[in-house]
């Protein structure tokens, strides 16, 4: 990239039997993953503890986020099996809490959400015990579409706001800030004892105040868990990294994000939206068992 990462920010190179293990079922399954679509920092450490967030409705997406190096432009129609392809390999790696989100799909009517709610399903009939979290796209603000993903009850629903509000049109084009605000405030609506989360990513240009500006924003709209997580430009087309901040600063946002009261906070240069949390939310927000 013409510029050298700090030492904190420093990981493995992806190697070892458990590694490709997960990638040879990830390929034989015909499923795509986040993990390896947008170039995840933490994919080695993820991979071998044979955890992974798939990613549903292909792998192209219909808009142009400046920081993302997920395939952009027209996307494939939708495969009726990636559902049912998810919910086996979910049981097979006998996961107790799994991710899914999805590329960004304008070109359906409902964004995917349903989509969303088949996968919901098919994980819950085969793997019944399993928490599932679905990372979703904005669909628009369409409350249907959000109505057809909560039906089947996920145990927590997030959509990242990625940046502060006055980066908001440089980083996400398409996107909107009030509006991906908004669409966590209908969810915690919709169901109050639904676990709703966001995140963003910093090192875009964009000011500390704006940072906590944006946490403010998450709580008023009823955002239970956050996340906080250093930008890395994955190419030279992409955003430039405007700074690096180190872990003492990132210990600083996890203190103020305590102070407004979010239930939880991961905060850390590599921290990514999913990045653990199949253990802070199995440990933290279910009950005991006995």
């Amino acid at each position: 990239m013409g510029r050298r990462h700090p030492d904190w920010l420093k990981v493995r190179i992806p190697s070892g039997r458990e590694y490709h293990s997960m990638i040879s079922l990830l390929a034989s399954s015909r499923l795509h993953t986040i993990c390896e679509e947008a170039d995840c920092p933490n994919i080695a450490e993820c991979f071998k503890r044979s955890m992974a967030t798939f990613l549903i409705l292909g792998d192209i997406c219909t808009r142009s986020c400046t920081y993302c190096n997920i395939k952009k432009g027209t996307p494939r129609k939708i495969d009726p099996e990636e559902p049912i392809r998810i919910a086996k390999l979910v049981k097979k790696l006998n996961l107790g809490y799994v991710v899914i989100t999805s590329v960004t799909r304008d070109d359906l009517t409902d964004g995917g959400a349903g989509v969303f709610a088949q996968t919901i399903q098919a994980i819950k009939n085969l793997s019944p015990e399993t928490k599932i979290e679905v990372l979703i796209p904005d669909f628009k603000g369409d409350r249907g579409s959000l109505e057809r993903v909560m039906g089947p009850q996920p145990f927590s629903i997030a959509h990242n706001l990625e940046t502060g509000e006055r980066l908001f049109p440089t980083v996400r084009p398409q996107g909107d800030y009030r509006r991906s605000l908004n669409l966590l405030k209908k969810a915690k609506e919709m169901s109050s004892r639904l676990l709703t989360k966001s995140g963003i990513m910093v090192g875009m240009g964009e000011r500390k105040e704006e940072i906590v500006e944006a946490m403010e924003d998450l709580r008023e709209a009823g955002c239970d868990i956050f996340t906080i997580g250093q930008y890395l430009q994955p190419s030279l087309k992409h955003l430039p990294i405007s700074r690096y901040y180190s872990p003492e600063e990132f210990k600083e946002f996890k203190k103020i994000g305590e102070g407004l009261g979010f239930l939880h906070i991961e905060s850390g240069p590599l921290v990514r939206s999913s990045y653990h949390a199949g253990g802070y939310m199995l440990n933290h927000f279910t009950p005991t068992r006995c």
